[in-house]
């Protein structure tokens, strides 16, 4: 038997051992006598117990946060932004008023969409389902919660996608008549709800403060 083998030796192979070493050692020291003795009997006598270790992740430590009111020039849209997110322009295929918001300490953003309502809520409103339902193939649940504001003329609907999707959080915010605005959290690494559930927890608070503080604003 191996000396990396994990069972148990016999009684007879005990005693085979212990005679063997024996005879080796008539001629040796006592420090040695010692030794190989001390070495024999660790080796028959314990027995190692592998025991799987669960799996670990690193601890992600989330930032404290306070809010800045943030209405980029001209935008026709503004709310509370955290100080620890840096907004950033981000025209696209000739759409206006487009923003991406960027987290580096968290190394995550929130892509922000706008649409005009030109009588096409309808339009929007699809592909924003189709948007949303592209990730169902890997999200486990998608339950969704209304939103509405009057006072600001501000009605949405908020998504959380359960498992291990691309985007986690997704909402959508309109006045129905003029304005459309759709937002999804991304985290910039392979997506993990278990690993990344600190930074999630952080952004979904974000992403509350950022809804309920939202205004439209006329543009030129």
């Amino acid at each position: 038997m191996w000396i990396g083998d994990k069972k148990r030796l016999s009684l007879a192979g005990m005693h085979f051992f212990l005679y063997l070493c024996g005879l080796i050692v008539l001629n040796m020291k006592k420090l040695s006598l010692i030794l190989i003795l001390v070495v024999g009997l660790c080796t028959v006598s314990c027995r190692r117990h592998v025991v799987p270790k669960p799996y670990g992740y690193f601890r992600i430590a989330v930032p404290d946060t306070s809010y800045t009111y943030c209405h980029p020039k001209g935008y026709p849209y503004g709310f509370l932004l955290s100080d620890n997110a840096v907004l950033e322009e981000h025209p696209y295929d000739g759409e206006q008023y487009w923003v991406d918001i960027q987290y580096p300490m968290l190394n995550a953003t929130i892509y922000c969409s706008y649409k005009p309502i030109r009588n096409n809520l309808r339009s929007l409103a699809h592909d924003t389902q189709e948007f949303l339902f592209s990730h169902s193939r890997v999200a486990s649940a998608i339950p969704v919660q209304e939103f509405a504001n009057p006072a600001h003329n501000m009605w949405g609907l908020y998504f959380e996608l359960h498992g291990n999707t691309a985007t986690p959080i997704q909402f959508i915010l309109t006045d129905s008549v003029r304005h459309f605005f759709r937002a999804a959290v991304y985290a910039n690494c392979v997506p993990n709800q278990d690993s990344l559930a600190p930074i999630y927890d952080y952004l979904r608070e974000d992403v509350r403060v950022m809804m309920e503080s939202m205004e439209w604003y006329e543009t030129n």
